[in-house]
């Protein structure tokens, strides 16, 4: 009994300095300017069986498991920061590079996979598969806090968010043609239609309800209404997965949709996505370091034909996917090289490469260790570079966008308040008015300026000029008419 109670406080002991240590190596990868993934994954492969031994984990099954819950709630925290009116007009070369261009790069890394390895071509054209498509979990984190131009970031995310569910069926579609159980090239056709189109209905309808109860349920505690959200993600992934559609794209179509309504407690429910996000790439990324045998992923072999895949998928099939999937989409050449550099590979593709291992492939080892190797020198070097990268092609922008966000304040009585931060430049159609001459909602009240870092007293009188910060404090029932007076008055505004 006190053996086991004694390795209880250990394994929460270890679990308490991985937190800490994964947390303060986020800072210091933002001073470096390194990927923080590659910390989390080092560390996992640090404290594996093969280095120090303190933790042993070589279950794929498990990891597999713990890498879709981990991209459900990375997917989610990243369509609902995702602001529609920011991606519907890149929404289309967005799509297109999904998955003309995740079939394009996997062809032509299949292509150079049959080259280098003795594959069948079914084999080969797996590989190409399953590091075929750009990471939301690498993306997302790299693109934050960035100051590249909006219509790229848009069209990066929208991208890495979407592109999943075409790598996924591309992998299984092989590991079926490896295993003789396919069934034939118009029953793939039909079912990656099945799989997209029912994902999206899905993903729609979840995305409608999950909005609906989350603006009109008024819940005991404000703490729920993070945890009513992110279970909304966890049933729109299983329901789709169960009508044998896509899970991650419906997902993500369900967090676009409830990102982009009217909330209760949203600034609650971004807080928590963001630090429950952070929880999922550690844990994600550190189990995956964990099921990694140093001593074979650096071997001479792996090292030399991971780093030929590498090079081919940087400088050659990205770039090939890219000028071809957006072709005659207005993108000037700078912006398709960034486009093609900045196609970065993460969790996806190592989660992926679990699938063969769970199939019992004869390669399976050989794969996982392939595709983690040329995730490594993706992140290293494409994530390090890409601020670097768009500096050059002259691809950077003061950032002029007017975030709304709202924070939870207060319960008074059964009336749920919120406070809205809203910021002003010189676009908008408020600089200049004063507060008399600007139509609130009734019950909205404008409570605090700021102004160059000075608090201002509002007044009737008071003129708002650029750059001012305003908190409004609006109860929870006049929130949307907020919401769309400032978004009708500010055609750049989005949500935060």
């Amino acid at each position: 009994m006190l053996e086991q109670i004694l390795n209880s406080n250990l394994i929460i002991l270890a679990i308490s300095i991985i937190l800490i240590t994964s947390i303060l190596s986020v800072q210091f990868s933002v001073r470096i300017n390194a990927p923080s993934l590659i910390f989390f994954i080092s560390l996992g492969m640090i404290v594996g069986g093969e280095l120090l031994g303190l933790v042993s984990f070589d279950d794929p099954a498990i990891a597999q498991l713990i890498g879709m819950m981990a991209l459900v709630i990375i997917l989610f925290d990243g369509g609902m920061k995702t602001n529609w009116q920011t991606i519907r007009p890149v929404a289309f070369p967005a799509l297109s590079l999904a998955t003309i261009g995740v079939f394009i790069t996997s062809i032509i890394l299949g292509a150079a996979a049959k080259l280098i390895f003795d594959f069948s071509w079914p084999e080969a054209l797996l590989m190409g598969a399953i590091v075929g498509s750009t990471d939301a979990a690498a993306v997302f984190a790299m693109l934050q806090g960035r100051n590249i131009t909006k219509r790229l970031e848009a069209t990066l995310e929208a991208e890495s968010g979407a592109n999943d569910p075409m790598a996924v069926f591309l992998t299984t579609s092989f590991i079926a043609m490896i295993t003789a159980e396919g069934n034939g090239i118009i029953a793939l056709i039909w079912d990656f239609f099945w799989q997209m189109g029912i994902a999206l209905l899905l993903g729609l309808f979840i995305g409608k309800l999950g909005s609906k109860a989350l603006y009109r349920i008024t819940l005991s505690s404000s703490g729920l209404y993070p945890l009513l959200a992110i279970s909304f993600a966890f049933f729109a992934f299983s329901v789709s997965e169960l009508a044998n559609a896509s899970g991650l794209l419906a997902v993500y179509v369900s967090a676009i949709v409830i990102g982009n309504s009217g909330l209760k407690q949203r600034n609650a429910i971004l807080r928590f996505n963001e630090g429950f996000t952070w929880i999922a790439q550690i844990g994600l990324f550190f189990i995956l370091g964990l099921i990694v045998i140093p001593s074979d992923l650096f071997s001479i072999p792996i090292i030399l034909q991971g780093l030929l895949l590498s090079v081919i998928l940087m400088l050659a099939a990205r770039p090939i996917a890219v000028f071809i999937s957006v072709a005659g989409m207005k993108f000037s050449l700078k912006e398709k090289v960034f486009l093609s550099w900045a196609g970065l590979r993460g969790a996806v593709p190592i989660v992926l490469a679990l699938f063969p291992m769970l199939a019992g492939l004869e390669y399976s080892q050989l794969y996982f260790n392939i595709i983690f190797f040329i995730v490594l020198t993706s992140v290293v070097i494409q994530g390090s570079t890409m601020q670097f990268a768009a500096n050059k092609l002259g691809l950077v922008t003061s950032d002029d966008a007017i975030p709304l966000h709202t924070m939870d304040l207060l319960s008074v009585g059964k009336k749920d308040l919120e406070i809205v931060e809203y910021f002003i430049n010189d676009k908008h159609i408020v600089t200049g008015k004063s507060i008399k001459q600007i139509e609130l909602p009734d019950k909205a009240n404008i409570i605090l300026i700021i102004r160059h870092g000075e608090t201002i007293p509002p007044t009737a009188e008071t003129v708002l000029q650029k750059e001012d910060i305003l908190y409004i404090l609006v109860p929870d029932d006049e929130m949307e008419i907020l919401n769309k007076k400032l978004a009708a008055n500010s055609p750049s505004n989005g949500e935060g």
